[in-house]
């Protein structure tokens, strides 16, 4: 089903909607003019969502696969998310529907624009599409169009590359604006025929809420659930899954003594690779590691603050390699020290906000340095200053300038009234 969650947030708890954040409360149309968002995937689309609702009135599509896509009449009542401007909306989707001949799909696609257009000005409503296969919605609508882009879906295992990069040819012609979150992927897409003039990349992020007022100076205290761990910590938080180099992991946990290995996120899903699989297994049986499985994404910060160490152990892999590395920003916004492997090329030019290894050897000697001067690199006040600049608020509103510049009649609503500040610098 192409409606799997996109590889980069696959670690993250997402389940119909974090109870203590969203309310089952019918909404009425508050505005003609809305910002749809098609579809909810995985959480990078409801973070993105939530912060474009922070200053519009936006309404987010989340899939409920049926074997029929009607009756409409049928519509659950939309779900308001308590103090902001977001709703989420369930629209019925056919089992299969990025298998069905072409014209089936173009069927369905113009059932769902004009869905999507039921009770709003449509010609002064933007659509931002965060998956490819929607390519004839993008087509059909009549105003602004946005393509965001967080992962090469053509490059996924099971993926159907050739259709797929045929979709994400026909999504940058229809598209204003087209946001991939990396290099890479703008790279890929100009591959397709985009036209570069349409490009703004937008990487990943974190909440605003996760800043902190200053950068840490040790360690914060361990969530209850692990404050029985010896200290030193490295830390991995995330999908603990393929994309992880899992032999260079076990390699390092020997030879970084007496550090304990602490890996926050789900580790069930299957890794296709033997090898890399068994060494998953054996180090999840290790005397010095210890595996929390998932945690809801508002908690993935009081980890990343408790560790000495953030370890990003990527196996350079597609889409992984192409991608934005989430976990980079949650531990950006942690200020603790972070050693990678060269496994997102994103990431390449992070340093020194990021030590960059490539050995198990490499990473043991650097953890031990760390050690040795006090789990302080002197790059916290660095990572504390880039971590203003990457909260998913500043990327909605880099989106909304950069389609008000290409499309001036997106600029909707509260955005008139009152522009958008800012913080000065390079964003991260």
């Amino acid at each position: 089903m192409v409606l799997a969650p996109k590889g980069n947030a696959g670690h993250f708890v997402l389940p119909e909607f974090d109870p203590a954040v969203v309310s089952n409360e019918p909404s009425g149309e508050r505005s003609r003019r809305v910002w749809h968002v098609l579809q909810l995937s995985d959480v990078l689309d409801l973070e993105l969502a939530t912060a474009l609702a922070e200053r519009r009135d936006v309404v987010l599509w989340q899939p409920k696969r049926r074997l029929l896509p009607i009756p409409l009449h049928s519509r659950a009542p939309d779900r308001s998310v308590a103090g902001s401007h977001l709703r989420i909306r369930q629209f019925p989707l056919l089992r299969g529907f990025a298998r069905l001949p072409p014209a089936a799909i173009s069927w369905v696609s113009r059932w769902l624009a004009a869905e999507l257009a039921r009770g709003c000005d449509a010609e002064h409503s933007v659509l931002v599409c965060t998956i490819p296969h929607f390519a004839a919605v993008a087509e059909a609508w009549p105003g602004p169009v946005v393509y965001w882009l967080t992962d090469r879906i053509a490059a996924y295992a099971n993926a159907d590359a050739e259709r797929i990069a045929g979709w994400d040819k026909r999504m940058c012609s229809a598209a204003d604006l087209v946001c991939p979150s990396s290099v890479r992927i703008a790279e890929y897409l100009q591959e397709q025929g985009c036209d570069p003039a349409k490009i703004e990349v937008l990487p990943n992020a974190t909440r605003a809420c996760n800043l902190l007022p200053a950068p840490l100076k040790a360690p914060a205290r361990l969530p209850e659930d692990i404050a029985h761990l010896p200290r030193p910590i490295a830390g991995v938080i995330g999908n603990l899954a393929g994309n992880m180099d899992w032999e260079l992991i076990e390699a390092a946990i020997e030879q970084s003594k007496p550090f304990t290995w602490l890996f926050v996120g789900s580790n069930n899903m299957h890794i296709a690779d033997a090898p890399a699989r068994a060494a998953r297994q054996r180090v999840m049986q290790h005397p010095r590691t210890c595996f929390t499985g998932p945690r809801l994404y508002g908690d993935l910060m009081h980890y990343a603050r408790a560790v000495d160490v953030a370890v990003l152990p990527y196996r350079r892999c597609e889409p992984t390699f192409s991608g934005s590395s989430t976990r980079f920003y949650e531990h950006l916004a942690a200020t603790r020290p972070m050693l990678a492997t060269p496994g997102v090329h994103e990431l390449l030019g992070k340093a020194p906000l990021v030590k960059l290894v490539t050995t198990p050897q490499q990473m043991a000697e650097a953890m031990q340095a760390l050690q040795a001067g006090g789990f302080d690199d002197g790059c916290g006040g660095l990572r504390w200053q880039g971590s203003q600049l990457a909260t998913w608020s500043r990327r909605a509103a880099q989106m909304s300038a950069a389609l008000a510049m290409r499309a001036p009649d997106a600029v909707l609503n509260r955005e008139a009234l009152a522009p958008e500040q800012e913080p000065a610098g390079t964003p991260v």
